[in-house]
């Protein structure tokens, strides 16, 4: 992305193209299959940050700087945040099997 003044390339800001339930989805499906836990925090910050931090922040029941930090690269968010983050973002987590199932058993 170029500015028009100085032919400057801005920072990518996955932010800027979260737009719509399942453009979040797809992301956070597609970083959690990563398995990073610091990349995960740093994608629901971004998820965070296209909804509006400060409403998240009221919403899951922490204060917009704390939740700035605890989904930072050097954040490590407690649970209780990651699940109150994710009920204000109205996404819930759930499990599914890597393993293959033997029905044969």
């Amino acid at each position: 992305m170029e500015t028009e003044k100085t032919g400057a390339l801005m920072p990518f800001d996955a932010a800027d193209y979260l737009e719509t339930p399942e453009d979040i989805a797809l992301y956070l499906d597609a970083v959690l299959e990563e398995g990073d836990a610091a990349l995960i925090a740093v994608a629901l910050g971004d998820v965070a940050r296209s909804k509006g931090m400060t409403a998240v922040a009221r919403e899951a029941g922490v204060t917009r700087e704390a939740l700035y930090k605890a989904l930072s690269e050097k954040g490590d968010p407690k649970l209780s945040t990651l699940l109150g983050v994710l009920k204000a973002l109205g996404l819930h987590l759930s499990v599914k099997s890597v393993m293959p199932h033997d029905d044969a058993a």
